[in-house]
């Protein structure tokens, strides 16, 4: 059995489109600092080509990883967190949860980018949840809450800690209460 994390492809393909609103919205710290490194955006591109559907998810799974190596070429942590957030828009034609990674690492970008501002982080979310569609909503009530199921990234992992753990948390608030 497939994992609740997956998603359908339809789910997914929607999904890939806000993840990479998300990630999109912090590149420019990634590119600051790395100009010549297209990887996130090329992981940006492939997501919303992957939620037009123009791409399979079979060939998006090995392209995953590719803006997450991105990350060693930035010069700072925001830098980094905002390749991150390119990687995991990338990672949601494998897995739906990756959007709200995606997300997660965006805010965290965001917070690293202004560390003289405590709201920084907060407003990053707000944002993103005006981007959401309807659609985009109902899947993210699909998947289930941060730390209820280990088969995924919404599991134990990097996701689980942190300031990434506190995003997510508070997107699936802000989604599940609506």
């Amino acid at each position: 059995m497939a994992s609740p994390q997956t998603l359908s492809e339809a789910d997914r393909r929607d999904l890939a489109v806000w993840a990479a609103d998300c990630a999109e919205h912090v590149v420019h710290l990634f590119e600051a600092e790395a100009p010549s490194d297209g990887r996130p955006a090329d992981a940006i591109a492939r997501a919303r080509a992957f939620g037009r559907g123009e791409l399979r998810a079979a060939d998006e799974i090995r392209q995953r990883f590719v803006a997450g190596r991105a990350a060693g070429s930035a010069g700072s942590p925001a830098g980094a967190a905002a390749a991150r957030a390119a990687a995991q828009a990338s990672g949601v034609a494998h897995m739906g949860a990756h959007a709200l990674g995606a997300a997660a690492y965006a805010a965290k970008a965001a917070a690293l980018a202004a560390p003289d501002d405590p709201d920084a982080a907060a407003r990053e979310i707000r944002w993103q949840l005006e981007q959401l569609t309807a659609r985009n909503r109902d899947a993210l009530r699909l998947l289930p809450l941060l730390g209820q199921d280990s088969a995924g990234p919404l599991g134990g992992g990097l996701l689980a800690s942190g300031m990434l753990a506190w995003a997510i948390r508070e997107i699936q608030a802000q989604v599940n209460a609506d």
